[in-house]
């Protein structure tokens, strides 16, 4: 079938086999490039991506296995595809990963599977051994990101099923945003969340399933000594505190920072033979499917792409997580000492570093003053955040011909 972007209010509902398998193999080309002649101290040989289908997920993947040369297990919980209808981007993007895996010679595993379930956990326990075993190694996990993205989680301990909200807390949240398909601006009002919805939000993308993650691969003996673990977040500028960092998200992060902490009090307690490590890396601001529809991001990020990009300090996920292995997880200073990994005051890695330059914000903010729907395209790079949107659903991807006849099964 001729597959086009089906958007409604800044939401995609289909995607692109061809351009998703297209922007996979971008990827792996880039972290190549990005790599070449640079060598990771002590990088991963065996490495678990909880949420490895799309965003930074796969692009922990991509870095680990074609950068830094790791056998790599992913899960994530995709939607395949019918002869009639397209698999969700993740699927195709897990689908290129694992055929370019194959074709390096670099064993993979990818499982599609509710990643909060015990069940989840014990099989992908089992596919860690069996990746393990095809690629020569111990069973010991070397590196484990975790970057789960979901809407809903079903706790394992109770069976109830909590939805998160993208809400602002104790008074109601009100910014500007743009829609894609007829670039008009409009006001977008949120009124705050419930303590409900504050707690259910903290049970989805909280650190509670990251610690269970984490208990359940030592409990089944497939944790190295020296595992690094790391989880990722977003702080970004004042102006979006009141959705975000003050907002149902952040609280949910306040979380995720809480469980980093707890970690490394028990990797402590291992006594001295283990050298484990968890971090919180907060990461630039970078279009995503949820992006897309938070009051004020989608302008924000318009402008402040135009700012980085004058500086030539633009990053996409693939060089953010780039920098973040050969920069901070794995310089040679912290491959002697996880301890001397670069952090801030409150023990994060901040891989967000150039966006929160003072210039950057300084010019990101009085560009954001001066847009209004007349000069949107000329003066932000709304074209880009869009170009960035369409290509995280397989559109818009250079050399892709989308009036070719795409099979909907098939990259």
């Amino acid at each position: 079938m001729i597959i086009k972007p089906m958007i409604r209010s800044n939401i995609c509902i289909n995607s692109h086999p061809a351009g998703c398998a297209k922007a996979v193999r971008n990827q792996i080309t880039r972290v190549k490039e990005l790599f070449s002649g640079k060598t990771p101290g002590n990088p991963p040989r065996l490495a678990l991506v909880i949420g490895c289908s799309t965003g930074y997920g796969l692009a922990s993947r991509i870095a680990a296995g074609f950068g830094c040369g790791a056998a790599t297990v992913g899960v994530s919980f995709e939607k395949p595809a019918t002869d009639s209808r397209p698999g969700t981007p993740g699927w195709y993007n897990n689908l290129c990963f694992d055929s370019e895996a194959a074709a390096a010679a670099l064993p993979a595993r990818t499982l599609s599977a509710d990643a909060f379930s015990r069940e989840t956990k014990a099989a992908v326990i089992d596919a860690v051994t069996d990746t393990a075993r095809t690629a020569g190694l111990p069973a010991q996990l070397d590196l484990v990101v975790y970057s789960l993205a979901s809407p809903v989680r079903t706790d394992p301990a109770t069976g109830i099923m909590h939805k998160s909200v993208i809400k602002p807390i104790g008074e109601p949240y009100s910014g500007k945003t743009f829609d894609m398909a007829s670039g008009k601006i409009s006001e977008v009002s949120v009124a705050p969340a419930s303590d409900e919805e504050i707690a259910s939000t903290v049970k989805v993308m909280g650190g509670e399933d990251w610690e269970l993650w984490m208990a359940a691969l030592e409990a089944a003996g497939v944790l190295s000594p020296s595992c690094r673990t790391v989880a990722y977040t977003y702080i970004g500028p004042e102006l979006s505190w009141g959705i975000y960092k003050n907002g149902t998200i952040g609280r949910a992060k306040e979380d995720l920072e809480r469980a980093a902490l707890a970690l490394n009090r028990k990797f402590a307690a291992d006594g001295p033979g283990s050298a484990r490590r968890a971090w919180v890396s907060v990461n630039k601001a970078l279009v995503t499917r949820a992006s897309a529809v938070i009051p004020i991001i989608p302008l924000y990020i318009s402008c402040l792409f135009k700012v980085m990009k004058g500086k030539g300090l633009h990053e996409g996920c693939i060089e953010q997580i780039s920098r973040l292995f050969l920069e901070r997880l794995y310089t040679p200073e912290a491959a002697a000492d996880a301890g001397k990994t670069q952090v801030d005051g409150e023990g994060r890695i901040r891989i967000d570093d150039w966006e929160m330059r003072d210039d950057v914000q300084q010019e990101t903010a009085a560009l954001l003053g001066r847009i209004t729907e007349e000069n949107l395209y000329a003066e932000s790079d709304a074209a880009g955040f869009k170009h960035d949107f369409l290509q995280a659903h397989g559109f818009d991807v250079e050399g892709v011909d989308y009036e070719a006849d795409a099979p909907t099964t098939a990259f």
